[in-house]
């Protein structure tokens, strides 16, 4: 069958979550068919992928009830049509019910499924005729009934339950769930934030100054505008947790920053911008491919302080003494604060991985350490939400570093906890789940 007997939105939407399932990342794949897409499918397409990777095991579960059968039964095509066509049931009210169903259909008869079209008609159907059936219903196990009607693994909800207490696990779980906001700085070096905001305003955009990061906005509409801001340089996407980082680092003009493990390099372009030419950013990162976003991202931005090296950050640093004013060591890490933007997330990790992120991650803040200057600034920071990868990490850290202290973060205290770091959530902040803390070096 043709695929134009399937809509290009579902069968992008189809093509998608079938490579997440094979290791891809939906975000890049997602950005990698919007120019093959017009507006309406485009927005279907990453609603359909997102939700779905969002929602898989209340849908997983959901299927079982109307299938009557184990969803490891079912070919994995089979259960991809069928998550599909559930979300657009329980999800989509805008869309009929009879396309959902006719549409999945015609997509398992394109995916070469066509013997299990009757069961995905009928599982469809049924759904259609039941539409109340909450599958966490029911369920007693107060951490098993989280996981269903959250959409995570049980043993995230429980590592959370143990760590924040049941309300806040259940808040966060729930917030993971929800889209989250755009937000944005305006490139210093290629723009005025006022001028930039006017004109985002005039085209239609509701524009409102962040509440977390100075310098960050939100935004809704007008994404053509924005992101033709963003080819030119002059505008930047990134999350305002993300843009509290540098904020902390508190980079002075004339200074030179280390970026330990920098790509892509949204921390070291917000570095660059706000401490202006003077300053070297040295931006280091493992990988020689992805260091080659950070210098087109620099060039266009008109930064010219940026300066890249390939290294191993895990290994002893090949630079000499303590040379640097500012180290900022954004670790590599598990991701569990930016489930909303990332949610296969979720089904990938398990904690092992964190563990062993862990480990490398105290090795990576002790490298990191020899090469700040007395009187100098360590930062470390996450985008996880797990004590394993933070305040464990601090802890181990200057356990083992006399020379270190604990440093005073410039933040709101509303986001300092009592260990003297800071965190930020989705379901408070309504940015990605972060964690920074800060460290001086010790003058002899």
């Amino acid at each position: 069958m043709k695929s134009s007997s399937v809509t290009p939105a579902r069968l992008a939407a189809f093509e998608i979550l079938k490579r997440v399932e094979d290791g891809a990342y939906a975000s890049v794949l997602l950005a990698s068919r919007e120019e093959e897409l017009n507006p309406l499918d485009r927005a279907l397409c990453h609603e359909l992928v997102m939700g779905v990777l969002r929602r898989q095991l209340w849908l997983d579960r959901l299927m079982e009830f109307y299938a009557n059968r184990k969803v490891t039964e079912l070919d994995a095509g089979v259960r991809l049509v069928l998550r599909l066509g559930l979300y657009q049931l329980r999800f989509l009210s805008r869309i009929p019910p009879s396309a959902a169903v006719n549409e999945a259909v015609n997509l398992v008869q394109f995916a070469r499924l066509r013997s299990a079209g009757a069961l995905v008609n009928a599982v469809l159907r049924r759904a259609t005729r039941e539409p109340h059936v909450d599958p966490a219903n029911g369920i007693e196990d107060p951490i098993e009934r989280v996981a269903v009607a959250t959409s995570h693994p049980e043993w995230l909800i429980e590592r959370w339950t143990k760590a924040f207490g049941s309300e806040e696990a259940e808040a966060f779980a729930r917030a993971n769930n929800e889209p989250a906001p755009v937000a944005f700085r305006v490139v210093k070096h290629r723009a005025l934030e006022a001028e930039v905001v006017e004109h985002l305003q005039r085209a239609g955009a509701e524009v409102v100054r962040s509440k977390v990061a100075n310098g960050a906005w939100r935004i809704t509409g007008a994404g053509s505008l924005l992101s033709a801001l963003v080819a030119e340089g002059r505008v930047y996407v990134q999350d305002e947790a993300s843009q509290l980082i540098a904020e902390v680092l508190e980079p002075k003009a004339g200074q030179w920053v280390l970026d330990l493990c920098a790509a892509p390099g949204s921390k070291t372009s917000q570095i660059a911008d706000l401490s202006g030419d003077t300053t070297i950013v040295v931006a280091s990162d493992v990988h020689e491919h992805r260091l080659r976003t950070l210098i087109q991202t620099a060039k266009s931005h008109g930064l010219t302080g940026v300066r890249c090296l390939v290294l191993d950050g895990l290994q002893p640093l090949p630079l000499i003494g303590a040379t640097f004013d500012r180290v900022l060591l954004d670790a590599p890490c598990s991701g569990t604060g930016t489930l909303r933007r990332n949610p296969e997330i979720r089904w990938r990790i398990s904690p092992d991985d964190i563990s062993d992120l862990s480990r490398r991650q105290k090795r990576l803040i002790l490298n990191a350490a020899r090469v700040v200057k007395p009187g100098g600034r360590l930062i470390y920071s996450t985008c996880s939400v797990e004590r394993d990868e933070n305040e464990d990490v601090v802890q181990s850290f200057l356990e083992n570093n006399d020379s270190f202290r604990a440093s005073e973060l410039p933040l709101d205290r509303s986001l300092v906890t009592s260990s003297n770091a800071a965190r930020t959530w989705p379901h408070r902040q309504g940015t990605d789940g972060f964690f920074v803390s800060a460290f001086e070096r010790k003058r002899e």
